[in-house]
């Protein structure tokens, strides 16, 4: 579905992203770990258009995300939900105004307008709130409720993939578990591919099929999540595990 080839980014001579490669399957969920600085959410802003790489290829599909057709059709399948979920929305919107400029957007062109209440009432049960919330504003919502809000935003457009930037640092544990549960429904029940990005190895594992493991902009091991975790090879993931002593250790 998306393959990302030989990506490198370069800022005031830095390296941030060197030589980066990976794909992700339809219905895969991929982890993408690492510090902080190793050049995870610029991966992430250079995937959804928001940075343009120095060298290297993106295609979905087979088709180039270079080529501003493909780029502008690709933004309906592939979503992000950012690490501060405040910040994602706009304090002078409504929930609804903010699912409404998502869904005329992204599905005006096949829904009518006065489907969008039907809409957004399905979406916010599949995210666990209720119709009450599309008035409210985001300094009315628990920073939990706003970021479910931010990934039914994401699910206006029927996205097959949703990158995932640290969409859970910014919450407490019990609502991170709560999310977490989420995120694993929505994922069986609509197919949807994640790039999950984080430094939580053990969210990572209860999510993620495949993980890649990024230090200083370089890819150093990639594989299956329960093989890298049962036996990582690469000094840096062992350093990265031996941080975690209670991730999931598979056999």
């Amino acid at each position: 579905m998306l393959v990302v080839d030989g990506v490198s980014k370069t800022y005031a001579k830095k390296k941030v992203l060197q030589n980066v490669a990976f794909t992700i399957a339809p219905g895969e969920s991929v982890g993408l770990i690492g510090m902080s600085g190793s050049g995870k959410s610029t991966l992430a802003r250079c995937m959804m258009d928001l940075e343009r790489p120095d060298e290297g290829s993106m295609q979905w599909y087979g088709a180039s995300l270079v080529n501003k057709r493909v780029r502008q059709a690709s933004r309906k399948s592939i979503q992000i939900v950012f690490q501060d979920p405040r910040n994602s929305l706009n304090p002078a919107w409504t929930m609804k105004r903010s699912l409404s400029e998502a869904f005329l957007q992204f599905q005006a062109h096949q829904s009518r307008p006065q489907e969008q209440d039907r809409v957004f009432a399905e979406l916010l049960e599949a995210v666990g709130l209720n119709e009450s919330f599309l008035s409210r504003y985001p300094h009315e919502l628990s920073t939990g409720q706003c970021q479910r809000v931010c990934i039914a935003r994401a699910l206006v457009a029927e996205p097959e993939l949703i990158i995932l930037d640290e969409c859970l640092s910014a919450l407490d544990v019990s609502v991170q578990a709560q999310v977490i549960e989420l995120l694993q429904t929505l994922h069986q029940t609509r197919q949807v591919s994640y790039l999950f990005i984080s430094h939580d190895i053990t969210v990572v594992a209860s999510l993620c099929d495949r993980l890649l493991v990024l230090h200083e902009g370089i890819i150093v091991e990639q594989g299956r999540t329960r093989d890298i975790l049962a036996d990582p090879e690469h000094p840096y993931t062992r350093s990265l595990l031996a941080d975690v002593p209670h991730y999931p250790k598979f056999t």
